[in-house]
């Protein structure tokens, strides 16, 4: 009498059993990959600088006014640490350059700061080229080059 009660029972078919573990097999690799995914853009977070405008202008008090507008696209915020002005840091030159906003100054993410570097006429001429490199606390350095009018 129990052999009559199995025999009447039916089974999954291989080929359905292999199609419902493929599926689920499927379902976790997806859900670990979208975790794995949310963990590694935990630790992979970086600054990206981008220049977006920079320029000159000659006061008539015979003093310069670097204009330098940089942005944050990246995905972190960028704190840039110190300015080069032609390979010396900008504080070597004492009073006569000053940068506003002070620095260590960060930037947060998505959004733009304008620097205003004021130059003492007497420190440089017309038609001088100037190489400026903003220095981040990430290591990572942003040229600008910029004659004086």
């Amino acid at each position: 009498m129990a052999s009559r009660i199995f025999r009447n029972k039916r089974a999954l078919s291989p080929v359905i059993a292999t199609v419902v573990l493929v599926a689920v097999t499927i379902v976790v690799a997806v859900a670990v990959s979208y975790w794995m995914g949310g963990i590694a853009g935990l630790y992979t977070r970086f600054e990206k600088i981008e220049i977006v405008k920079s320029y000159a202008v000659k006061e008539s008090n015979g003093n310069f006014t670097v204009v330098i507008e940089l942005k944050n696209s990246g995905s972190a915020d960028a704190t840039i640490q110190y300015v080069l002005v032609n390979g010396r840091p900008l504080e070597d030159y004492n009073e006569n350059m000053t940068i506003s906003p002070h620095l260590p100054a960060t930037i947060p993410i998505g959004k733009s700061e304008t620097f205003t570097i004021s130059i003492n006429g007497t420190l440089f001429s017309s038609g001088t080229t100037l190489d400026l490199k903003f220095h981040s606390a990430a290591g990572k350095d942003y040229p600008v080059m910029l004659t004086l009018p």
